[in-house]
């Protein structure tokens, strides 16, 4: 990433103020992720008393769908600005918008303000996710970056289980506006650490952003969505609104398909719909994202209306379903990436998905605990089971240079499936609500009832006893019925997996990162960005497994993995093979580069001139032999990216971290010299 732009990232192993600034700008990159991440999913549980108070329960799901829609729309922006201006003062710009719209959200009157906020925080919030990942690349060196790029990971699991307990525990001993407010010191103390310790290289990629293709995504996903909303309510299936909204969407995308054809940098090439695995993963990703956040919304409400539970008594009940999908979701990555094997999942994962959604469907007002966890855990299971897999799928199935673009484009859909779900799920809630109500309070003294509940429910504990457990009834089979409809949508999406052809698995094809599979916010990253992302974490692991080792096996020599290592440099004459210099440049401990270099200088391999080594014929020709067996090697990793076409910027990649690579295995290189060198150090 940005090493390998020509860039200079800070090394942990320079003087220990640039280490100490590192740490400390990390940890301030990590709180900006975390109010983004924790945004997500802290609201959901405090949503029923948000409409309770501002009222609108018809206009619910656009307090998430606001957000996910801006946040959606943001990101690609975000990470190509931050591409071409500087990520630093992107990143803060990213934080004040976010604390601002925070602020205003937690200031809000009523729900036209609130939504108007939200997508405001949301602009921010896409910036917030997409820039923090980048500036890790910025000030870490490729080995040391797995490691923190775990801290993220981590991130967004414990927000996944901490957010709806955290918001029920605001509304529930504060306020329902500390949702909000708590994203202000947070970030508060981020904003000032990054302004005093983040030090940044200048970058120097342009772009040609499209920011028509950007705008004209946005509007037709904000169309339909009025669409299915509002229609049918507060619009009729034939009103000139309606008609007029649907016409002007389809307008849109006509014009977003052309432009996108025309532009240097569309925001969604066109021609990846060519490749089948594109396509079908696509779909189903907007499915998943459909059913995952249409449940988290509106599993809260049934639970503090219907069972009557505290809002962080819901936070708790939900944490059955967060834990099943962590678990799947981390587990087939894991096998995936090992085995090679993977149509199983989306298979199995639409399957499960389906059936926890007609088990959702069977809860009721006496369901217990028990029942309820289990239902939660089994639609938790079913998402996790195919979240993972349809990026590396993706990922797999495209040519080298699509493979930014390609896994931006299907983390995309399932962000705006995300949007899509809730309006979806708070259409068909609001228009069974307004029905049954209305027949619940048919014929009797409290017809004004039904439109007082609908804007509130507390209002439920003002009914006549024997109403009551009809309405409270109307309720929670306005909401199950959700889930009933939700089903045949991901069973399309489970006849879609069996369409899915099962290639076999590039080796350099890993399971991604939480911010891949769980974040709402697409991921933006190039290209290059994304192999170096993969072939850091295998790096890591075939690094502590000798992949030099491996590579010298392969060339047919019994040599130190940093005697190879220098022969291979060895073949770029204009670097200085000085020990002194290869030690500094690399952070590898003098002792261990004199020990390889004596090795190679008695077995005729290479001789000094002055402070440089330079290569005999023979030494040469062992050169040459490992550079193809680690040709060989990256072949294995890398598919057929690494054919005889491959850019120029893959082959700089993978020279940048297969030198690496060596570094990173100091630890283990240092067994192999002689005990007296060691204690020299």
């Amino acid at each position: 990433m940005a090493q390998d732009l020509g860039e200079k990232p800070v090394d942990p192993q320079t003087p220990a103020g640039s280490r100490h600034r590192v740490r400390v700008s990390i940890a301030a990159l990590l709180l900006g992720m975390l109010i983004s991440a924790l945004d997500q999913t802290i609201v959901s549980t405090a949503l029923p008393t948000i409409v309770s108070d501002l009222g609108g329960m018809s206009h619910l799901s656009w307090v998430v769908t606001a957000y996910l829609l801006a946040s959606t729309a943001a990101t690609p922006l975000w990470g190509k600005l931050g591409d071409q201006y500087g990520r630093k003062k992107l990143f803060q710009a990213a934080i004040v918008i976010f604390l601002i719209g925070s602020a205003l959200c937690g200031l809000a009157q009523n729900m036209s303000e609130l939504i108007t906020f939200r997508a405001l925080q949301g602009l921010g919030g896409g910036g917030l996710m997409v820039l923090s990942m980048a500036i890790v690349g910025d000030i870490v060196p490729p080995r040391d970056r797995g490691r923190y790029q775990g801290l993220f990971g981590a991130v967004f699991g414990a927000t996944s289980v901490l957010g709806p307990l955290l918001g029920g525990l605001f509304v529930d001993h504060l306020s329902w506006r500390w949702v909000f407010y708590i994203n202000l010191p947070v970030g508060a103390v981020a904003l000032l650490v990054i302004a005093a310790a983040l030090r940044t290289p200048v970058q120097a990629v342009k772009h040609r952003i499209d920011y028509v293709g950007t705008f004209l995504i946005a509007s037709v996903a904000t169309c339909l969505i009025l669409v299915t909303s509002l229609g049918g309510r507060t619009w009729g299936w034939a009103s000139a609104p309606l008609i007029g909204t649907a016409a002007l969407g389809t307008v849109l995308l006509v014009w977003f398909l052309l432009a996108e054809r025309r532009a240097a940098e569309p925001v969604l090439p066109l021609k990846l719909f060519r490749i089948r695995t594109f396509t079908l993963s696509s779909a189903i990703s907007f499915v998943i994202g459909f059913a995952m956040f249409g449940a988290m919304t509106y599993l809260p409400t049934f639970l503090q209306i219907v069972r009557g539970v505290s809002p962080t008594m819901s936070g708790v009940h939900m944490l059955p379903m967060v834990l099943g999908l962590l678990l799947t979701s981390t587990a087939s990555g894991q096998i995936v990436s090992r085995t090679g094997r993977w149509k199983i999942f989306p298979v199995l994962g639409t399957a499960v998905t389906t059936a926890g959604l007609l088990l959702l469907h069977r809860l009721k007002e006496s369901s217990g605990d028990i029942e309820m966890s289990l239902y939660f855990f089994a639609f938790g299971l079913g998402l996790g089971l195919v979240m993972q897999v349809l990026v590396l799928i993706v990922q797999n199935a495209v040519s080298y240079e699509d493979l930014g673009v390609a896994t931006s484009g299907v983390t995309f859909f399932r962000s705006i499936g995300s949007a899509f779900g809730v309006a979806v799920f708070g259409t068909i809630f609001t228009n069974r609500l307004d029905d049954k109500l209305n027949g619940v309070f048919a014929g009797t003294a409290h017809s004004e009832a039904a439109a007082a509940l609908e804007a509130d429910p507390r209002a439920m504990a003002g009914l006549p006893p024997e109403l009551r457990p009809s309405a409270l009834h109307a309720y929670a089979t306005s909401i199950t019925d959700v889930f009933l409809y939700a089903a045949p949508i991901v069973l399309l999406a489970f006849a879609l997996t069996w369409f899915l052809k099962e290639d076999r698995l590039r080796g350099s094809v890993t399971a991604p990162d939480m911010a891949q599979t769980i974040s709402v916010h697409p991921v933006h990253r190039s290209s290059r960005e994304e192999v170096h992302r993969a072939l850091s974490v295998l790096g890591s692991r075939e690094g502590r497994r000798g992949l030099y080792e491996k590579i010298t096996a392969t060339a047919g020599y019994d040599l130190l993995p940093a005697s190879s290592w220098l022969l291979l440099r060895a073949l770029r004459p204009e670097r200085s093979l000085s020990p002194t210099r290869l030690a500094e440049y690399s952070q590898l401990p003098l002792a261990v580069i004199e020990t390889a270099v004596l090795q190679i200088e008695e077995r005729h391999l290479a001789r000094r001139e002055g402070i440089d080594l330079v290569l005999t014929a023979e030494g040469r020709e062992a050169a040459a032999k490992l550079a193809a067996a680690r040709e060989d090697t990256f072949t294995e990793l890398l598919g057929d990216w690494w054919g005889p076409d491959r850019p120029t910027d893959l082959v700089e990649l993978v020279e940048a971290l297969t030198s690496q690579l060596l570094a990173s295995n100091g630890e283990r290189l240092q067994a192999v010299v002689p005990q007296d060198r060691r204690h020299q150090e």
